[in-house]
């Protein structure tokens, strides 16, 4: 009694011990009739130790014997058949993976080297490999990358399942659960952690090595252009430069856009052709950009143009691979990528200009007016910027004109200050009215020693909170 069974790997021919173990060998071989193990994973795999499946969910945790289909629920496991003949002295010996005593269904496992006496009396051993049928096979198994659970990178599934022989005549219930075709590949209750399929292949091993170098390179290119996305080098990792623009160089630093202009239109239109010149003196860089309207007279341009003499300069023309045209375009969306660039310091906007050009309109409203300090303050000739915060948002001249009352009348309230009376005055004042009040019971307003305008002048000018939102600073600038 035997069973082919064809894995991702390659085959394997089990013998059956039927004698020994009737109803392990019975369940074995209605599930392989039934096409049960078509598609399972071999969800474990432990170097020279063991290969696990039969487990169609791949993980380990599932399963179901033919008696379960047969008789229902209840009969899902069936009892061990342990007997000490049966041992696991070669490899390829095949047995049950139990959940526990007398806990068998359908997961089995096959042994991946001789003498695997740890397994001994513990599990029902029912079969085994035959020699020069499937050796090769567990070999490729045992030397497959696993992670830490043992679960191969690279899938390993049992493809079909063939009864060579079976004894046993098949129940009538087993015709309707015996599938029309075959399953071929991962099974719906699958619920393994998804890996690399078993019909994945190596590059190398399907395509040829200078195909397989170019791939290579393409991957490595991309690398490239991500890590420069990332440091703010490039826009984007999948931008390309624009096929219409031309790069000139070793140009003689007399030569002019006009000239460019002049010399690379009669291959075409061309829409802009700019010298890269530096930003603070305006010296040309010796390199420039052509952009044509169309890529056809960009590329007869390059043709033609290469290696001529130019304001005697012999010039290099390449096309271009600076993609700094484009920053506009990942920056402000595509709303104004109809709109021109420049080349000019990497950027699509900038322009050389003197940076004293246009410093009075900057400064126009803003919160910080540039004072001189030897004119305010004395000292050396160096300028400062003197903040001023306003929520108004008023010009600086109004809102020094603002501080300058608030100064005056902080210079009149120090005026009214310096006539209050001294402490011991007012002290003498407050005893003399209040023994003024206990004598007979007399009224207090009739024999104050002052009038009542000088009291009510005096209390303006003692009183503070009159001044609830006057700030007085610990100095003023006049």
């Amino acid at each position: 009694m035997s069973v082919l069974i064809v894995t991702s790997e390659g085959d394997l021919v089990v013998d059956l011990h039927t004698d020994q173990c009737p109803r392990t060998t019975y369940n074995f071989l209605k599930l392989c009739k039934m096409k049960y193990y078509n598609g399972c994973l071999f969800h474990k795999v432990a170097k020279d130790f063991v290969a696990q499946t039969g487990d169609p969910t791949g993980t380990g945790a599932g399963g179901d014997s033919v008696y379960k289909f047969l008789h229902g629920d209840q009969a899902r496991f069936f009892n061990d058949e342990i007997h000490p003949e049966l041992r696991h002295s070669k490899i390829g010996t095949v047995a049950m993976a139990s959940a526990g005593k007398n806990r068998n269904a359908s997961q089995f496992y096959i042994t991946l080297r001789d003498d695997v006496e740890y397994l001994d009396d513990k599990h029902t051993v029912f079969g085994v490999v035959a020699e020069g049928e499937g050796l090769d096979t567990l070999t490729k198994i045992n030397e497959s990358y696993v992670d830490a659970d043992g679960r191969p990178f690279k899938d390993i599934r049992i493809k079909h399942t063939y009864v060579l022989y079976d004894p046993d005549d098949d129940p009538a219930e087993l015709a309707e659960l015996v599938p029309p075709n075959s399953p071929i590949g991962k099974l719906i209750d699958e619920i393994g952690e998804e890996r690399l399929e078993d019909t994945w292949v190596p590059l190398d091993e399907t395509v040829d090595p200078a195909q397989l170098e170019e791939m290579i390179r393409s991957k490595e290119a991309h690398t490239n252009a991500v890590i420069l996305a990332s440091i703010g080098d490039i826009p984007d990792a999948e931008v390309k430069p624009p096929d219409n623009v031309l790069f000139v160089c070793q140009l003689n630093p007399v030569t002019q856009d006009e000239d460019l202009y002049t010399i690379f239109s009669r291959f075409g239109t061309v829409t802009s052709a700019e010298t890269i010149r530096d930003y603070k003196t305006g010296d040309s860089l010796c390199y420039a950009f052509v952009e044509f309207e169309a890529k056809e007279a960009c590329e007869r341009a390059h043709r033609d143009m290469n290696n001529c003499l130019i304001d005697d300069r012999r010039i290099q023309v390449d096309f271009s691979q600076s993609v700094s045209k484009l920053w506009r375009q990942f920056r402000q969306g595509t709303r104004n990528a109809s709109k021109d660039g420049c080349f000019k310091g990497h950027a699509p906007d900038y322009q050389a200009r003197d940076l004293d050009k246009g410093f009075e309109k900057k400064n126009k409203d803003r919160d910080y007016v540039l004072k001189d300090e030897n004119t305010q303050r004395g000292g050396s000739n160096r300028r400062s910027y003197d903040l001023v915060f306003d929520e108004d948002g008023a010009s600086a001249g109004n809102k020094q004109d603002r501080r300058n009352g608030d100064r005056r009348k902080a210079q009149k309230l120090g005026d009214w200050r310096s006539e209050v009376p001294h402490k011991r005055d007012r002290d003498r004042n407050n005893r003399e009215k209040l023994h003024t009040s206990k004598e007979g019971g007399r009224r207090r307003d009739d024999h104050i020693s002052y009038d009542r305008s000088s009291d009510r002048s005096y209390s303006r000018r003692n009183n503070l909170s009159l001044f609830p939102s006057l700030y007085i600073p610990p100095y003023i600038y006049i």
